[in-house]
């Protein structure tokens, strides 16, 4: 029977459902978020203990009472991978308010909303492991050139994971942020097909490092950066 709990979202997307399996492989229960479930999906899911539970990662009120229904029948948190967002072009002078907006909703809002309330449970228990997925953009806005309402939403989730570390200290609670390259999936195929593959990450390698990650001793909590 599985031993540990730990919470994936986008668990529909390509590094969700490779991140799923993984810790599913090794028994853990997996809750799998997904906006909406379709009729195939017990195709493609984890066959190892797995619950797909919809989930609407916008609604804070959701979102919160989710984890503490997961919290109350579980016992404890102990990895959270939060998978979710999208991406979108758009340079300085096409980039509103509402352009900006939407990205915010999408990559920050969506992950505040499950980060917050699974970090209020890691406190009380004193340990857990949490993983925001950032970007190039998001890590250094040098290079959101073109993507402007992307990279600025992506940078929001370093700072959270900075401020939730240092919530954290004193306690075995450590947020990280992977900063994968790009991920080598149909769609990146699709959209590129000129590209060198060969130099792409594959989801289930991301899934890897973040399980391996998730199971060894922090030694600095200030360099929570994960480069894939």
């Amino acid at each position: 029977m599985p031993s540990k709990i730990v919470l994936v979202t986008g668990a529909a997307g390509n590094l969700g459902k490779a991140v799923a399996q993984k810790f599913a492989d090794n028994q853990y229960q997996v809750y799998g978020f997904v906006h909406k479930k379709q009729g195939n999906d017990n195709d493609t899911v984890p066959q190892n203990p797995f619950i797909q539970v919809e989930l609407d990662l916008l609604n804070e009120a959701a979102c919160s009472a989710m984890v503490q229904n997961i919290t109350e029948s579980s016992g404890s948190i102990d990895v959270a991978v939060l998978t979710a967002g999208g991406f979108a072009m758009g340079n300085i002078a096409v980039t509103d308010t509402k352009a900006i907006q939407a990205q915010m909703q999408l990559n920050f809002e969506t992950a505040y909303n499950i980060a917050r309330p699974v970090f209020l449970q890691m406190m009380q228990q004193k340990q857990g492991r949490m993983f925001l997925t950032g970007s190039k953009a998001g890590l250094n806005t040098t290079h959101a050139k073109g993507v402007t309402a992307y990279g600025l939403s992506k940078s929001l989730l370093f700072r959270l994971a900075e401020i939730m570390n240092t919530e954290a200290k004193g306690t075995n609670v450590v947020v990280a942020v992977i900063v994968p390259t790009v991920i080598d999936t149909p769609q990146n195929r699709a959209d590129m097909p000129d590209a060198d593959f060969s130099t792409w990450t594959k989801p289930e390698t991301i899934a890897h490092i973040i399980y391996d990650d998730a199971h060894k001793a922090i030694a600095n909590v200030n360099e929570r950066v994960i480069i894939i």
